[in-house]
């Protein structure tokens, strides 16, 4: 499907990797042939049913509350327009702009799907701004996840209409006829069922899980990694990651964060010194049950990519064209699907981040730490270490909990109690994203404390993959022990370091890949 740089549209969805190919990777969109011919034959359908007297809901009808109403072909166009321009009613800051190009991105893939009514020329168009590198204007409230991503989509389509303001490829705002024009792309004039097919999909709240679950799977082999640096400074055991262990309880998520720990931690001379000086029979839960919480959230994970597998290769509209020529009234475009997995992950990402924190606490507390000095100091007393590192890390994590709690269970009546129950998954999108980067930050502070505690562990060697960590993180500005000095940037350099993918490409040359 992908050339280099390019991505081709046809009528059956897309992948995970092109979404974030386009939305990240400023990949170029083109439609392939069979696209065009479903546009085209699609359209046929709806130019029929427009000549008819028959009322059709999206085509000669009003909508939502008022589909009632049988609109004449002679206000046909206006009243295209009028539900973009009345439906652009967000408010509050500007969303992303990756997220922006996966919303535009989505909705284009369920135009292609044929099964819309949308003309090729409409469709190419929407290709056109994309790949101009103009990004709509579209705000953080306006969504109730249900007849789709209502306003940000409308916001979307105003552009290709000429209208409102949108961002050029250079990141200066301007009003979007004077974008498009500077880029010889013309303002489409939208005709029946058009700009209701442009604004009625799950593509905001899906493209924002899709990015989730990319950024998810690097932190979640990270936080593999950071637990095991933990349990090798703390001198625990690493026997109670052996497969045979994880085997009698077969999740796979589970299995597999062991394995990563495992690896990590071969040929390390710190773990299984727990019966040294102080011993002690078992490690705490946050060190020992370490993959079954990471691996239950693997498996949450796998869950939410299984419905955004199923959302990709759906045509999400309403009324939708039937192959044998109807037009139906559905009720595709409601969100829960992917809203239930997109609080079911921001669960998933409060709880690792809580697990993370846990450890962070006990590596710097000298009565569980089993040898390591207060707060990883270097003089406790006239040093305090990472002790407000830790204080960091506690309220992401408590705003982490905060987040975790579901947009999903609630819903609020809309358009005169039409829509009488909403899915809220655009909210359940936007708190998720915030949770991601909060976790990065979790795992980033564990990652700061652990490599400092396992330098501080005099004439023991760690294991050749903590070593490989250690000096790549070193190299990446990230300081080790030493007195105290300003410290968020040695925090901002640890966030950077697992947020690019650093670790995870310094551990993997020794480990090989991470599952």
């Amino acid at each position: 499907m992908h050339s280099v740089g390019t991505v081709a549209l046809g009528t059956s969805g897309t992948s995970a990797a092109d979404v974030i190919a386009v939305a990240r990777g400023n990949a170029r969109i083109e439609l392939t042939d069979e696209a065009r011919a479903a546009l085209a034959a699609s359209r046929e359908i709806v130019d029929a049913l427009a000549a008819k007297p028959d009322p059709v809901y999206g085509v000669s009808t009003g909508f939502g509350a008022l589909a009632s109403r049988h609109i004449g072909p002679d206000l046909r166009a206006q009243l295209q327009r009028n539900i973009v321009r009345s439906h652009a009613a967000g408010m509050g800051p500007r969303v992303e702009r990756e997220v922006v190009r996966a919303l535009m991105f989505l909705r284009l893939k369920t135009v292609c799907s044929g099964h819309t009514g949308v003309r090729p020329e409409v469709a190419q168009t929407m290709a056109d701004v994309l790949n101009a590198g103009i990004t709509p204007v579209v705000h953080e409230y306006g969504s109730l996840g249900c007849s789709g991503d209502l306003a940000p989509l409308s916001h979307c389509a105003l552009t290709l209409m000429g209208e409102g303001d949108a961002e050029g490829p250079d990141g200066a705002l301007k009003p979007a006829g004077e974008l498009l024009a500077a880029h010889g792309i013309t303002p489409v004039e939208l005709r029946e069922k058009e700009g209701l097919a442009l604004l009625n999909g799950t593509d905001g709240m899906l493209g924002m899980l899709i990015m989730a679950l990319a950024d998810l799977e690097t932190l979640y082999k990270s936080a593999d990694v950071t637990a095991a640096l933990t349990l090798e400074a703390l001198l625990g055991t690493e026997k109670v990651l052996a497969p045979e262990l994880h085997a009698i309880r077969p999740h796979p998520g589970q299995a597999a964060s062991a394995a990563n720990m495992l690896a990590v931690l071969a040929g390390s001379g710190l773990t299984g010194h727990h019966q040294d000086d102080a011993p002690r029979v078992q490690d705490a839960y946050s060190v020992r049950c370490a993959p079954q919480v990471a691996g239950a959230g693997r498996d949450t994970m796998a869950h939410a990519r299984t419905v955004a597998e199923r959302e990709l290769a759906a045509a999400v509209d309403n009324p939708v064209v039937l192959p044998d020529g109807r037009v139906e009234s559905n009720g595709n475009f409601h969100g829960a699907p992917v809203a239930y997995v997109l609080d079911f992950l921001a669960i998933a990402a409060a709880d690792l981040g809580s697990i993370a924190e846990r450890r962070t606490d006990r590596l710097l507390d000298k009565n569980r730490s089993h040898g390591l000095p207060p707060f990883l100091a270097d003089d406790a007393g006239v040093d305090s270490g990472l002790m407000i590192a830790q204080y960091t890390q506690a309220a992401l994590v408590s705003e982490m909990k905060r987040l975790a709690v579901p947009a999903s269970a609630d819903s609020i009546p809309s358009s005169a109690m039409q829509e009488d129950h909403v899915s809220m998954g655009w909210s359940a999108a936007r708190k998720l994203r915030t949770a991601v980067d909060n976790l990065t930050r979790i795992v980033a502070i564990e990652l700061y404390a652990a490599t400092r505690a396992v330098e501080l562990r005099e004439g023991l060697t760690p294991a050749p993959a903590t070593q490989a960590v250690i000096e790549a993180i070193r190299k990446a500005g990230v300081e080790g022990p030493g007195p105290d000095r300003f410290l968020a940037p040695d925090l901002a350099a640890a966030d950077a370091f697992v947020r690019s993918g650093a670790l995870l490409a310094a551990v993997e040359p020794v480990t090989g890949a991470l599952a």
